[in-house]
């Protein structure tokens, strides 16, 4: 079975894309998704983030206290690394327990936002990148969020440039409204199914 990983800059679609291999019955991990659920039922990781930023990240009844972390991570460069360092790690042993879940599918795919900022395209066998020019995207996620400007390019700066990321990818899906996305996706498909055969 392959792994696919897939992801794209803020706005790209990339969620959506993945919803069209999801109708092709292809399973989807959504590790952003995933991040916050292990943040609160993975033990390794509560202790981590406990020690790392205080018991007073978790309210009583076990729940993740997101504005203790959020007034701390999105403060500071090094903080938010200090999280991602600890909270990756957690994402990746989900992914492992989550793969072997299904035998008979001819591959899974792993959306991700930051697929290669947290280098967990290595557990891919190939990756996908969802591209759309930066000021489409900004107005995507200024509807969808109701983020200012400003907002949507802060949270873009933090990511991988788009270049970085198609340098990186083995294939790309345009999602600009400049060619239909779901023959795009069908042709993957296909590619990804036929690899298998021979």
């Amino acid at each position: 079975m392959l792994k696919i990983g897939i992801t794209g800059n803020i706005g790209s679609g990339k969620t959506t894309v993945s919803k069209i291999f999801e109708v092709l019955g292809i399973p989807v991990f959504y590790a952003d998704d995933e991040a916050k659920k292990v943040m609160v039922n993975d033990e390794i990781l509560i202790g981590a983030i406990k020690q790392t930023f205080g018991q007073e990240s978790y309210f009583e009844d076990g729940s993740l206290n997101r504005k203790h972390i959020s007034n701390i991570v999105f403060k500071s460069e090094t903080e938010l690394a200090k999280l991602n360092a600890i909270v990756h790690p957690a994402v990746f042993r989900a992914f492992d327990n989550w793969v072997p879940k299904f035998k008979n599918v001819p591959y899974v795919l792993k959306e991700a936002a930051l697929l290669f900022e947290s280098d967990s395209y290595k557990m891919c066998d190939k990756t996908i990148m969802v591209t759309a020019p930066l000021e489409m995207r900004i107005q995507r996620v200024m509807q969808r969020d109701g983020l200012s400007e400003a907002e949507v390019r802060g949270r873009d700066a933090k990511q991988f440039t788009e270049e970085k990321k198609l340098d990186l990818a083995d294939y790309a899906i345009k999602n600009d409204n400049s060619e239909l996305v779901i023959p795009q996706v069908l042709a993957l498909h296909e590619l990804f199914i036929g690899s298998l055969v021979q």
